[in-house]
């Protein structure tokens, strides 16, 4: 390893550690393009698709379907928001490089600096294409009110932390099995198209449809999020306290295996991929 020795008191370290995840970040947002802007902007229109493709689906099946009364747009944006959150930090995360990255062997940077890059990056492009749309929204179009803003955006945060917990753990399994880590990956973000719950509420579910998405953590963290951000919506079959165990389980099996791949990894392991 390439490896520069430079004494510096805790304070320093921190800040030094800082500095790397922030140029980290900047350098993950354009990889999408060289303009920063333009990289959100390419985000906000892929948010904009998809709060249009389920739209025209939800007017086909009848705003009936909701179960809630309140704004429609409310509704689909209080779910898509936190499922693409939720998506783009497990993929974001699962697709860090592993240790034989040569960006690894440059002191001082290391794998948590590159993991909380790509955690981090995520969630400001995220919550500046939210911001965005809502303000483009009120301005545009009319006024929004939320019943809770902060219990929202508590369940926004609570998806991507679970969003990365799932996709360190991805992380963890891509040096052993590439190809399966990359498969189970795509899986898990195509299952949640349909178990996130985020086209309908959990109180609408009988005791057997139920028991197909409670597993689901996203689940319950957007019926949470319709709680807080309807009056009059109460949320009875889910809980915020799961998806925060799951989290913080999944991050501590993640941080292991990783721990664990970091003492027997090698460059060599490049050869028979």
């Amino acid at each position: 390893m390439f490896y520069f020795k430079r004494n510096q008191t805790l304070l320093g370290g921190a800040f030094t550690t800082a500095e790397l995840v922030f140029h980290a970040v900047v350098r993950n947002i354009r990889a999408g393009h060289s303009n920063a802007i333009i990289a959100i902007v390419k985000n906000i229109i892929q948010v904009l698709a998809l709060v249009t493709v389920f739209y025209l689906i939800m007017s086909f099946l009848g705003t009936r379907v909701a179960k809630v009364r309140g704004e429609f747009i409310l509704f689909l944006l209080s779910g898509i928001f936190l499922f693409i959150t939720h998506v783009k930090a497990v993929g974001a995360v699962s697709g860090v490089g592993t240790g034989d990255n040569p960006m690894m062997l440059h002191s001082p940077m290391n794998m948590m600096v590159v993991l909380l890059a790509a955690a981090f990056g995520t969630l400001y492009t995220q919550m500046v294409s939210i911001f965005v749309i809502l303000f483009g929204y009120v301005v545009l179009v009319a006024p929004l009110e939320i019943q809770d803003p902060g219990g929202a955006f508590y369940m926004l945060i609570l998806a991507w932390f679970t969003g990365c917990s799932v996709g360190v753990v991805f992380m963890a399994l891509k040096p052993w099995f590439p190809t399966t880590s990359t498969i189970l990956s795509t899986i898990y973000r195509r299952l949640n198209m349909v178990f996130s719950g985020k086209m309908f509420v959990a109180n609408a579910l009988g005791g057997f449809m139920l028991t197909m998405f409670a597993w689901n953590p996203l689940f319950h963290i957007i019926d949470q999020c319709r709680g807080f951000v309807f009056r009059n919506y109460f949320p009875r079959n889910t809980n915020w306290e799961y998806p925060i165990w799951v989290g913080l389980t999944l991050l501590l099996i993640g941080l292991l295996g990783i721990f664990y791949t970091r003492q027997q990894i090698s460059q060599s392991w490049n050869a028979r991929r």
